[in-house]
């Protein structure tokens, strides 16, 4: 019989044999995929970008994501980018894309945090207010839509849904009771984002975004050429166009026309972001900073593949949200708007759509 005091020699053997056996194991290693191999309809299915476009970010970024070991099987540059290209466009649970690409749920959880980080440096060079063509052709791009003169961009705010945080719930709370960033975008005629802010809670009102951001400041002290529009969610103001509330029929009625037909560029603009990048459309963290990065990475890879041409999903333009605030109009923005009605928008009236030709001498 064994002592009780001392360990019984029979469970001491089996668990050296067991430790034994344990490190003799072969080590199974799940094959990686080689991305570039599969056509450019399937890399944008899963990516939304094609071999040729992948290698450019992958050109860009491997200074900032490259592993500097290669131990233990360490993913390469191009396995990182695509990890988290895949994740943008898919918007699954990391299991589900690490599943996917042969990964571990933490090696994708690094690989995105990574990659967001890499293209966050980037958003300057990429997003850059009024863009980077000249004021003069930004101006006629918006002008050929509806003849709305001296346009340079058209603002709007999106809410990015999250997962409620641990802090601050009530502050992420939205007009529908749902947890979300509240963004405010800025696009030109081409869909290109030319400003972002991306990093006011749901509760905060589109107004006050702006209001608040660098570029108001910017704008008021007449350091840009150039007109926005935005929907009644803005104040009124001699750089910031709305639509007349009530508008009567002539000028007014055809102003708030031409309005809306070229402030629709910024509508589909978040139409394609939300469409190329599904991620967006629930972002599943806690961290409201970790959700600002993803949303800054998904504008920079979105004006990447603008620029370079790369297909888009279907586009589903969004209900606009309910607004229950309506920032007073200045009254120099309501003198603005009522010139640009009369002298552009007053000879829409005449049922040919021409200019009124009878005091013309015959």
């Amino acid at each position: 019989m064994a002592c009780p005091f001392l360990d019984d020699p029979i469970d001491e053997g089996a668990a050296l044999l067991r430790r034994e056996l344990r490190l003799r194991r072969e080590r199974i290693l799940r094959p990686r995929l080689d991305v570039l191999s599969f056509p450019d309809n399937d890399l944008f299915e899963r990516y939304r970008f094609s071999s040729n476009s992948i290698s450019y970010l992958h050109n860009l970024l491997k200074p900032r994501i490259a592993n500097v070991t290669r131990r233990g099987r360490a993913l390469t540059s191009e396995q990182i980018l695509c990890v988290a290209l895949r994740f943008f466009a898919n918007g699954s649970f990391l299991y589900n894309i690490g599943d996917a690409e042969h990964i571990s749920k933490a090696t994708v959880s690094r690989s995105v945090r990574k990659v967001c980080l890499a293209l966050k440096s980037l958003l300057n060079s990429f997003v850059a207010f009024p863009g980077h063509k000249p004021v003069k052709a930004i101006k006629e791009e918006f002008l050929s839509i509806a003849g709305f003169p001296n346009v340079i961009g058209c603002i709007d705010a999106t809410h990015i849904p999250i997962t409620a945080p641990s802090e601050n719930e009530a502050d992420y709370l939205n007009g529908k009771s749902s947890h979300s960033i509240n963004v405010q975008i800025i696009s030109d005629a081409a869909h290109i984002i030319t400003n972002l802010e991306a990093k006011w809670p749901g509760a905060v009102h589109a107004s006050r975004i702006f209001q608040e951001s660098a570029l108001s400041k910017r704008m008021e002290n007449g350091e840009f050429d150039g007109l926005l529009l935005g929907d009644g969610g803005y104040p009124c103001l001699p750089t910031l166009l709305t639509p007349y509330p009530d508008p009567e029929p002539g000028p007014q009625q055809n102003f708030n026309e031409a309005h809306c037909r070229t402030r629709a560029q910024v509508d589909k603009t978040i139409g394609l972001l939300k469409a190329r990048f599904k991620c967006l459309r629930h972002l599943r963290v806690t961290n409201p900073t970790r959700a600002c990065d993803i949303i800054a990475a998904c504008v920079v890879l979105h004006n990447i593949a603008t620029i370079r041409g790369e297909q888009h999903p279907a586009v589903q333009i969004e209900d606009p949200t309910e607004d229950h605030v309506h920032p007073e109009d200045t009254q120099d923005g309501r003198a603005v708007r009522d010139i640009i009605g009369q002298k552009l928008f007053s000879d829409l009236s005449n049922p040919n759509n021409q200019p009124d030709q009878s005091n013309k001498d015959e």
